[in-house]
């Protein structure tokens, strides 16, 4: 694991920059912030209290419980409308959880999660992904309805994806865990991605194509519809966005 705790620093410099543009940053979408080296070093923390101080617009996406700690700068970012949330479910069952995501927070663990920053003000969504044909599509409808019970207020999905050495360690993890399952799900898996473990055509890498992924997204839109997940989170604000002053800065005359 590797830490880099000059990157408070590094992100209010670029914020300075005269050519910066502002716009939303998400944070999360390839490696979770909250990772466990995080509840000392305070990396992520640090981040969100300088985009606060910028009134800067950010996304986040996680699984990871230490959020709950970061919930005082985020409710106060979300009484300004420059944060929102996202709440990763995989499983309802526990079992099957640790199996998948042996280090990451059980099920219930996670609605708490969501429980808590939507107490909190600030707008969260229950991400059902990744989605594992013939493993864990059954579960959609209990998951929405568990993320909505906890105060999501939308959904989002992704189906399992599978790219270059992934694959071959889903595929170990599926004979290791499921073997009764392996063929089924692999099978759907190639279905929708032209007889490949993946494809990574775009619009289609996310969801898949074919018969049985249409059958996912339409159950995914009712069940949102009927819940009332299926609206769009409200447009973070970029009009806020000003660097604070720093000591030995000249005020200006007019605010």
């Amino acid at each position: 694991m590797v830490a880099r705790p000059e990157t408070p620093r590094v992100l209010a410099q670029e914020l300075r920059k005269q050519s910066y543009q502002v716009a939303p940053i998400a944070i999360g979408t390839n490696t979770d912030p909250y990772q466990p080296i995080e509840k000392t070093h305070e990396i992520m923390r640090a981040c969100l209290q300088v985009l606060s101080d910028f009134n800067h617009p950010v996304a986040i996406v996680t699984k990871g419980s230490l959020i709950e700690r970061d919930i005082d700068i985020l409710s106060d970012m979300a009484t300004r409308g420059l944060v929102k949330v996202g709440i990763s479910v995989t499983t309802l069952d526990a079992e099957m959880s640790r199996k998948l995501e042996p280090r990451a927070p059980a099920p219930k663990r996670r609605l708490r999660m969501i429980s808590r920053l939507a107490e909190a003000g600030i707008p969260v969504r229950i991400m059902t992904s990744p989605i594992i044909p013939g493993l864990t599509c059954h579960e959609i409808e209990p998951l929405l309805a568990a993320g909505a019970k906890a105060g999501a207020t939308a959904a989002t999905w992704v189906m399992l994806r599978l790219p270059l050495e992934v694959s071959a360690l889903f595929r170990e993890w599926l004979d290791a865990h499921v073997p009764d399952r392996a063929k089924r799900v692999m099978g759907l898996v190639r279905e929708m991605h032209g007889g490949q473990d993946y494809a990574a055509d775009w619009g289609r890498r996310m969801r898949g194509q074919g018969a049985y992924a249409d059958i996912i997204a339409q159950r995914f839109k009712l069940a949102s519809a009927r819940l009332g997940l299926d609206q769009e989170m409200s447009a973070l604000r970029c009009d806020l966005f000003r660097p604070p002053p720093r000591p030995g800065d000249q005020l200006s005359l007019f605010e």
